[in-house]
């Protein structure tokens, strides 16, 4: 059984005839490093599902980018505000290492919603899923401090530290690279 079945059955159940179905609708996509998924001002075409390998969101905002995001193995990567309404993306996504994804159009994922019984479940569970991600974010970029942001960043995601250049890490908490040295030194003087 492949990663992205048993990822989509822990939503959902699947028949072996659902499974194939599945299968056949999402197709193999390789990325390089630093490779687009998307850039910013196109419109998102495809949900994908990383099988191996990493990815980043990140925004250019008056010349400078702005990392709000990360996506690993056996997640699925999409900007849904770009992809539902099919309007330009004010988002890229790009791989920070060489990656491997299945990817699924528009119109194959309304194939599936239609041709696998719970595949309208596995959509709303999905969305719900990056809803409440996105809005836990958003509420801690407001009230925690870079420092407890950049903890629960480890507690979230302890094997990326090692994985994500510290920039992308800093520019993901909204600190400068030379604050995050400084929590880093910090932290480990305190163990």
């Amino acid at each position: 059984m492949s990663a992205l079945i048993n990822v989509i059955s822990n939503f959902i159940r699947m028949t072996a005839l659902e499974e194939e179905i599945v299968n056949e609708l999402f197709t193999p996509l390789h990325l390089g490093l630093g490779e687009y998924f998307l850039e910013q001002g196109n419109i998102c075409r495809y949900v994908g599902f990383i099988e191996k390998g990493l990815v980043r969101y990140f925004m250019n905002v008056d010349g400078s980018e702005m990392t709000i995001y990360f996506n690993k193995e056996n997640e699925f990567v999409c900007n849904y505000q770009s992809f539902l309404p099919r309007i330009a993306s004010n988002t890229s996504i790009q791989a920070v290492e060489e990656s491997v994804l299945r990817v699924i159009s528009f119109e194959n994922l309304q194939r599936l919603y239609s041709g696998v019984k719970e595949g309208d479940k596995f959509g709303r569970i999905a969305i719900e899923y990056v809803f409440l991600s996105g809005m836990e974010q958003l509420k801690s970029f407001y009230t925690d401090s870079p420092t407890e942001r950049y903890q629960q960043f480890l507690s979230s995601y302890p094997d990326l530290a090692q994985r994500i250049p510290q920039y992308y890490i800093a520019s993901y908490l909204g600190i400068k690279p030379q604050s995050l040295s400084r929590i880093r030194k910090k932290l480990v003087a305190k163990k």
